[in-house]
């Protein structure tokens, strides 16, 4: 058996401007997240990435980090702050 990813749809989700604001934060967050856990694991900074050596280029502050690669951390906190709406929750504004 093949897995099919079934996420849910939150394509007719509006966020205001205030949460396509914070989603820049979120994404940054993500990745300071992530860089920690690899980090802890033993992993460094290298030009390309070398699993064997435990060597990462995305081992660098968020700003640093290419356009591209800034991609995936802001649609996943795109998606997530879609999804709590979808969910009911509110996210209270300042």
């Amino acid at each position: 058996m093949t897995y099919q990813p079934k996420p849910i749809d939150v394509s007719n989700i509006e966020l205001s401007e205030t949460l396509i604001a914070l989603q820049e934060k979120l994404a940054e967050n993500a990745h300071e997240v992530w860089s920690q856990e690899r980090i802890k694991q033993g992993w460094t900074y290298g030009k390309k990435r070398d699993d064997s050596n435990k060597k990462h280029p995305c081992l660098v502050p968020y700003e640093e980090l290419p356009e591209s690669e800034k991609h995936f951390d802001r649609e996943l906190a795109m998606n997530t702050l879609k999804l709590i709406k979808k969910l009911g929750y509110e996210i209270k504004e300042r």
